[in-house]
């Protein structure tokens, strides 16, 4: 399975952004997806997580009530909706897939970056 993510760029705070990630490949056999951010000279952090087949979705207390992850696994592809942005939310985003019978999400796309200016 590959990812390709796509949609970032330079927003003013309070703005709106809308990642996407298409995967390609083996796609009948993943588990979950999620988006990772990783701000510079900082860890990277789980922003988002979604299991595949039930659509359940988590999130960062962070970014709770503004982000909504969804996905569309008809065309495989994984959402990030970013609502109400902060200069905080600035970092390079990544999607991940982990893929059934792994512990860990083992799939990346290459990063987008989000900019969020003051």
């Amino acid at each position: 399975v590959q990812l390709q993510a796509y949609g970032g760029g330079l927003v003013q705070a309070g703005d709106s952004l809308r990642l996407s990630c298409a995967a390609s490949g083996r796609t009948s056999s993943i588990f979950s997806a999620a988006w990772f951010r990783q701000a510079p000279g900082k860890e990277r952090e789980l922003v988002a997580s979604i299991f595949w087949n039930s659509g359940y979705s988590s999130y960062a207390d962070s970014v709770k009530g503004r982000f909504t992850i969804s996905r569309d696994s008809a065309k495989s592809t994984v959402d990030l909706q970013m609502d109400s942005l902060r200069p905080t939310d600035t970092a390079i985003y990544y999607c991940a897939l982990r893929r059934l019978g792994r512990s860990a999400f083992e799939i990346w796309g290459q990063g987008t970056k989000v900019t969020v200016s003051s």
